[in-house]
């Protein structure tokens, strides 16, 4: 039998943990294991606990032999799959030979190493279809369109299209890369936002005549400024105002809106709402979860038929929460959408 005072060690252990007797029972278990095994079962066969094969062999391997062995240990919580190594080693003390199992959570690692595999499976999707298209059009230039000027043009235009494209992709990549690498870093710098979003709406106006959208601005005529990094809060403004042009109605109006600081809800602190409005075919309550997902697209044809890499919603999302904001999407279909960026008024 264990003591008051093994107890108190046992859930002192600052991973899940419990301990088996020599006659393969529970002798102990602390709160966490309790949590991952979803139960005590303190006095039953260790096989009614643990219940996987990897992890029951480990302990036969233990008990029997008295050396380190190690499995891995699937859990659930809150109806989430999580990823757990086994670490079974002896417990010789004074008037106790048992077994101590440990929990280590490596379900965040097992996130991170598919969010690799996934990150890099769809990089090489996104570039192999142009590199395809370059490769053929390269083909057939040197080919049976060699002599045809009308195909050479046509085909060189795609070309630069998709060109174009992948550029796109690698910049979009190489920006996300340096947003996370100083993701951790809070900007302190005085921003003016008012500024930005004239210098932004500027830079757009091309794009917006293209398509015969009307940009409009609505806020105070004295904005106050804010902490940030100012190159960042410009590519959220140009990346959210373009995707609303391209989106949304041809001939319709792009609002951008500035609100001063105020009491938000959802923000611990005054702060300022910068919005952007568009007149589109809205989107389905469905698909608004995932749009900040790396190449989460809603339409995958029409956004690469208008030139997305479908990393601008991950790149404005990274970019507000490293300055302590909140990112808010609001659409419904046949109604247009209207996306908000929460900025804190201050560093308090």
């Amino acid at each position: 039998m264990t003591s008051p005072e093994f107890d108190i060690f046992l859930n002192a252990l600052p991973i899940p943990a419990l301990v088996i007797g020599a006659d393969a029972r529970l002798l102990g278990i602390n709160a966490s294991a309790r949590q991952v095994l979803g139960g005590d079962g303190t006095g039953r066969h260790y096989v009614t606990a643990l219940r996987q094969p990897d992890a029951i062999a480990a302990v036969e391997g233990c008990l029997r032999d008295r050396l380190r062995h190690h499995a891995a240990f699937t859990g659930r919580e809150g109806g989430r799959e999580t990823a757990w190594r086994l670490d079974v080693a002896p417990l010789d003390l004074p008037g106790l030979r048992a077994v101590l199992v440990g929990f280590t959570d490596l379900t965040e690692m097992d996130d991170a190493r598919r969010m690799r595999r996934d990150f890099v499976a769809n990089v090489s999707h996104e570039m192999r279809t142009p590199i395809t298209a370059l490769a053929g059009f390269i083909e057939t230039l040197r080919g049976p369109a060699r002599d045809d000027a009308a195909a050479q043009a046509r085909f060189l235009e795609i070309m630069a299209r998709e060109t174009a494209r992948m550029t796109r992709l690698v910049d979009d990549l190489l920006s996300l890369g340096r947003i996370e690498e100083d993701e951790r870093v809070r900007p302190t710098a005085p921003v003016a936002l008012d500024t930005l979003v004239g210098a932004a709406i500027a830079a757009l106006e091309p794009l917006a005549a293209a398509r015969s959208v009307t940009l409009a601005f609505s806020g105070p005529e004295a904005m106050p400024t804010v902490p940030g990094d100012a190159a960042q809060l410009r590519q959220v403004l140009v990346n959210l105002i373009e995707n609303a042009i391209k989106y949304g109605r041809e001939g319709g109006t792009v609002t951008v809106r500035l609100d001063p600081p105020a009491r938000i809800a959802t923000m611990p602190a005054p702060a300022v709402r910068l919005s952007v409005q568009d007149e589109g075919e809205g989107i389905a309550a469905r698909h608004i979860p995932r749009l900040t997902e790396r190449f989460y697209r809603v339409d995958d044809h029409r956004s690469r038929a208008v030139g997305g890499t479908g990393l601008g919603l991950a790149i404005v999302s990274h970019i507000v929460e490293r300055h302590r904001g909140r990112l808010k999407i609001e659409s419904r279909a046949g109604q247009g959408s209207v996306v908000s960026v929460l900025l804190p008024a201050s560093l308090s």
